[in-house]
């Protein structure tokens, strides 16, 4: 069976959802090679064999943690010269998409971003995309050169599958353009304690009906209850209502949660293009004729203060 190349997400030794996600994509189409990358990358091995991947590639060296992007991309190249795969997948987030896209341009191979689904085809890997704004689903194929994919967060279920996940190291001569973008420095994120956005299950969110940046306390404790990450439309974001980092939304983040549960969003073709791939979509307005009925498998039409309280409370006592 062919191998499938993966480019594992990880924060020092702490493999991420998608790329597990990943895993189990890949095994539709071929065997899962990983290949992790910087500080902690020996330490993934364990965790992506339980789920999946036969062989483990791993490098470590100092340019991984001072310089963006093009280290990682030498790795993968060295990795696919290597082995030469049937596909190789990459997690949809922004530094994987440029990663992916250098990459597709080195081996002179095509590329398709944001694949919400993945399956074997006779000429190759099938991809499934939401486009043009999510108005519509296509399916799709590279047909030059080794496919590489971009896949979105949540787009798979993710599943234990133990594998060898024999662990070998990876020889890569970084190029002449490695130090073309150094870090000069690094500020942790301050944690909520809660998901991030793009990987979360479920996605509470709030819009201009919030109705001011005090009230997206009711958002945030119906999120609180159900384990879930907080959104924002572009309105509510503009206003200085809530975070850019959480907006949702064509020039926000793309989310495909199982839940998403928009309060007080319109739902105008914006903020629709960043949350129309979710499984299930819940929505609460007090306008019957908003534009975000037409996309939900469930709405309720009342006003958020009300509504939304009430949710969560009863969320609250059957957890007891």
């Amino acid at each position: 069976m062919a191998e499938v190349l993966i480019y594992v997400d990880h924060v020092d030794g702490a493999v991420r959802k998608p790329t597990l996600e990943l895993l189990a994509l890949a095994r539709r189409i071929g065997e899962p090679v990983a290949v992790a990358l910087g500080n902690g990358a020996a330490d993934t091995a364990a965790t992506l064999a339980e789920y999946g991947a036969v062989k483990v590639l791993t490098h470590d060296a100092s340019e991984y943690a001072e310089y963006l992007v093009v280290p990682k991309v030498d790795a993968l190249q060295a990795a696919h010269e290597s082995i030469s795969p049937a596909a190789v997948l990459v997690p949809s987030s922004a530094e994987g998409k440029e990663i992916a896209a250098r990459l597709a341009l080195r081996i002179g191979s095509g590329i398709i971003t944001d694949a919400v689904d993945l399956e074997a085809g006779d000429e190759g890997p099938v991809a499934t995309q939401s486009v043009f704004a999510a108005s519509f689903t296509t399916k799709s194929r590279v047909s030059k050169g080794i496919p590489v994919i971009t896949i979105k967060p949540n787009s798979a279920a993710v599943e234990f599958a133990p594998a060898a996940g024999v662990v070998e190291a990876l020889s890569v001569t970084f190029s002449d353009q490695v130090t073309g973008t150094k870090i000069t420095g690094r500020t942790p994120r301050e944690s909520t304690g809660r998901p991030e956005l793009t990987e979360a299950a479920i996605v509470v969110s709030g819009g201009r009906g919030v109705n001011g940046a005090e009230n997206f306390s009711i958002i945030e404790a119906l999120a609180d209850q159900l384990g879930a990450a907080v959104g924002a439309s572009r309105a509510a974001v503009d206003v200085g209502w809530y975070p850019h980092t959480n907006q949702v939304g064509q020039t926000g983040k793309s989310v495909s949660p199982q839940l998403y549960i928009a309060n007080g969003i319109s739902g105008a073709i914006q903020h629709r293009a960043g949350m129309q791939t979710s499984k299930t979509i819940v929505a609460v307005n007090k306008d019957a004729e908003a534009p975000i009925f037409e996309l939900v498998d469930y709405g309720v039409v009342g006003d958020l203060f009300d509504v939304v309280p009430q949710l969560t409370e009863e969320i609250k006592a059957r957890k007891k």
